[in-house]
């Protein structure tokens, strides 16, 4: 999904950071209440194997963090050639869309997360982070955090190249988001994984989620992107099918553990994406079975 050329941003919607040195990969699995919802680690990967699979991405990473200081995101079309602006439009997106979604279908207040870019490592509240964690929200300063160069790992652990799929990983923290709004996202445990578990539920509700956001992303008078087509959509299922728990421990080579699944398999996650995509309806992301949406 690409950003309409002529869409100017009136003010800054990220805070971009500086590199901070070599990145400090948090130990595999010792996260204990941190809710860093990396797109590896916490899928059962090996720290050891990522760190492998982020080598030779240092070009882009140099360029990353030369651009930390400065903001040359300004329109669509810089969003459309720049990974760190497109995140950055796509957080505008997602306030516009949850703007007037979450209190229309359930009746909460929408109050926008932080959005932090960064290359290498940073501090957040839940932690030190770095970018072969990935993505994350960190619910003790509201705010979601994105090393552009993660997307070069996706890549290679078979997910999708374009805008969309690296949209659908904005949106999903942003998923995480609106499960603290709700009250809910305290029920994440990994510490008690398994397909039934409470960590799977939420974390394909906010699959969910950046399937709503996609749903509405392209409509009314506030859009700021092109419509979506069908390529895009299958190239960010490409995305959904790569990061399942399922997936992920068949790369590894240590067998399906459906025990140990904390984000869900590949055919959930693809399907709870689909389901908010086609209704637009928080009612068809009610993973808890809670029935308060309208």
């Amino acid at each position: 999904m690409t950003f309409r050329n002529d869409f100017e941003k009136t003010e800054a919607r990220a805070e971009r950071r500086g590199g901070g040195g070599r990145a400090i990969a948090l130990g595999g699995g010792g996260l204990g209440s941190i809710v860093l919802i990396g797109l590896y680690l916490l899928l059962g990967g090996d720290p050891g194997q990522l760190q492998e699979l982020t080598q030779g991405t240092g070009g882009s990473q140099q360029s990353i963090e030369q651009s930390q200081g400065q903001d040359n995101c300004k329109t669509g079309a810089d969003a459309n050639a720049d990974v760190n602006c497109r995140i950055e439009l796509t957080g505008i997106s997602l306030d516009r869309v949850w703007q007037e979604q979450l209190p229309q279908q359930a009746g909460i207040k929408y109050t926008q997360p932080g959005l932090v870019l960064f290359s290498n490592s940073t501090r957040s509240a839940c932690g030190t982070a770095s970018s072969s964690t990935g993505p994350f929200y960190c619910p003790g300063d509201t705010s979601a955090y994105f090393d552009g160069t993660f997307f070069n790992t996706l890549q290679k652990m078979g997910g999708g190249s374009g805008p969309l799929a690296q949209e659908y990983v904005v949106a999903h923290e942003f998923g995480h988001h609106i499960q603290k709004l709700e009250g809910t996202l305290g029920r994440i445990d990994y510490n008690n994984p398994g397909p039934d578990s409470d960590a799977v539920k939420l974390e394909l509700q906010a699959d969910c989620y950046a399937g709503i956001w996609a749903h509405y992303a392209d409509k009314g008078p506030n859009a700021i992107l092109n419509p979506l087509t069908d390529e895009q959509v299958a190239d960010a299922l490409n995305t959904t099918r790569a990061i399942g728990d399922d997936t992920i421990q068949k790369h590894s080579g240590g067998g399906i553990k459906p025990d140990l699944w904390t984000h869900g398999s590949a055919e959930g996650r693809t399907k709870a994406f689909l389901a908010g995509y086609k209704s637009g309806k928080m009612a068809k992301c009610d993973t808890l079975g809670r029935g308060v949406y309208r």
